[in-house]
């Protein structure tokens, strides 16, 4: 059986709000719950985990109760990082467990069915897969012993998305480890076994909402036909 686990910790600091961003609106429904459709759309078969603090999980009952949302998920409790977050929820996975299983943002509504059937299928293949994107801004190398700065090849680089999808077992071994400062993503625990990530191509809707800009960039997505 596949997976995904879609974490949604956030508490909108940034947002400059007192919801959680993950709980807020894009027209009349709860960012999450969007973010769990294009999932459930992509497979109804796909097991759905939900990493949410546990102050905020009667929030998400309300909000589900208040929608009518009835698609079938499981509830893991957040931890401190993102690293327990994914663990915790890795956890409601049994052990033995044949499949893949991705790893997603709860504030990223926007991925499309293409993206989300080329990852699971190339880490059903390849056991990794990670969706990117080109980097379109010019970077600077800030150099931290000198302060000096220079221009470096940006068409070396890409932006990395979610879902980061993997073989399960390939997972729960990533996870039955310390976290390190090192682990920014997923993807990082998992290549710290020295396996290899593979890529594929990203969609460029596919944004993290984490600002008011963010927000307002959603609700002209969420009126599109993009």
């Amino acid at each position: 059986m596949d997976y995904i686990i879609i974490v949604a910790g956030g508490k909108g600091t940034r947002m400059g709000t007192d919801v959680p961003k993950q709980f807020l609106c894009i027209g009349d429904k709860p960012v999450l719950m969007r973010t769990i459709e294009r999932f459930y759309d992509y497979d109804h078969a796909l097991g759905i985990i939900v990493v949410l603090p546990k102050n905020q999980q009667a929030v998400w009952r309300s909000l589900c109760e208040k929608h009518e949302f009835s698609i079938p998920h499981s509830v893991a409790d957040g931890g401190a990082t993102r690293f327990e977050s994914s663990r915790n929820g890795l956890a409601l996975i049994p052990d033995g467990e044949d499949g893949v299983v991705g790893f997603h943002d709860g504030v990223r509504p926007f991925v499309s069915n293409e993206v989300i059937a080329s990852c699971y299928e190339m880490a059903r293949e390849e056991y990794t897969a990670v969706p990117v994107v080109p980097v379109t801004d010019t970077l600077r190398h800030v150099d931290s012993r000198t302060t000096r700065t220079f221009t470096v090849d940006r068409s070396l680089y890409r932006a990395v998305q979610t879902p980061q999808v993997f073989d399960i077992a390939l997972a729960k071994q990533a996870f039955n480890q310390p976290d390190r400062k090192t682990f920014t993503d997923d993807a990082s625990v998992v290549e710290s076994l020295g396996v290899s990530i593979n890529t594929v191509d990203g969609n460029k809707e596919n944004i993290k909402i984490t600002t008011p800009f963010d927000l307002k960039v959603a609700e002209v997505l969420a009126n599109s036909d993009y």
